[in-house]
């Protein structure tokens, strides 16, 4: 196996990532930070910190584009909100959320873009439906301790918890189980086409 290309050995990668071209993988990087931002769009609004989509379509992307490609996609996305589009929620853009109480979770999401990848490149997906949903919840909840611990600086632990952990940890839930059905439901339309 060779280091250079990383086509070989990775347990899950439905969209052939991996051996595709540069500019192909840059379409896509372009096409995630899209989806990203329509996920954004799709929140349920709390202070300080309302519930989306957002997480759901990181750990889709982490795990759809590999760890690589998939963090390297939220960090373009996140880039564009810092350049002012507004494609965060509510509509938000520019330095402002990065300084305020969703940093912690901003800052979080290149990372839990990697560890759903990462997991998935090493097949906790598709078929393993357990495992899959093990693998989003883990990125979720490590969004939450994130963010949390940075919401804590601002506000206090209880508080922290309170408003920024414990009310979005049945939707981390909720999130995962949906990524796990999404990601099995693939893997079974995937086996069909190779059969017809």
């Amino acid at each position: 196996m060779s280091l250079s290309d990383p086509s070989h050995g990775l347990a899950f990668d439905p969209l052939r990532l991996a051996a595709r071209p540069l500019a192909v993988k840059a379409a896509f990087v372009l096409a995630g930070t899209l989806v990203l931002a329509l996920a954004s769009q799709i929140a349920v609004p709390m202070v300080p910190v309302p519930i989306t989509m957002q997480t759901f379509a990181v750990t889709m992307i982490g795990a759809l584009y590999g760890w690589r490609l998939g963090a390297l996609t939220v960090l373009a996305w996140l880039g564009e909100a810092m350049l002012g589009l507004p494609v965060l929620a509510n509509g938000s853009g520019g330095l402002a959320p990065f300084a305020g109480p969703t940093a912690g979770y901003l800052v979080s999401f290149p990372v839990i873009a990697a560890l759903a990848g990462w997991l998935s490149e090493r097949g906790w997906t598709g078929d393993r439906v357990v495992a899959s949903f093990v693998a989003h919840f883990s990125a979720n909840l490590l969004c939450l301790a994130i963010g949390g611990l940075y919401l804590a600086s601002l506000l206090s632990t209880e508080k922290a918890w309170a408003l920024g952990v414990a009310p979005f940890i049945l939707g981390a839930v909720l999130k995962s189980a949906l990524a796990a059905a999404a990601l099995k439901g693939m893997r079974i339309y995937a086996g069909r086409t190779r059969l017809d």
